[in-house]
């Protein structure tokens, strides 16, 4: 029997939980740790993202 593997996953700037990652959310690998960022907050900072600033410039 397969076990559950859904993870609550909590958006690293607003809190914002989930019982899994959504699709609409962004993971980000930062010393060693992955974060999470809900949608909302991903869309404000889409530039920070992609320019790999570290969450701490935001």
């Amino acid at each position: 029997m397969p076990e559950d593997r859904s993870v609550p996953v909590t958006c690293a700037l607003c809190g914002t939980t989930a019982e899994e990652p959504p699709l609409t959310w962004v993971s980000s690998v930062e010393r060693d740790r992955t974060l999470y960022y809900c949608d909302r907050c991903a869309r404000d900072n889409l530039r920070s993202i992609e320019a790999r600033l570290d969450g701490a410039w935001w």
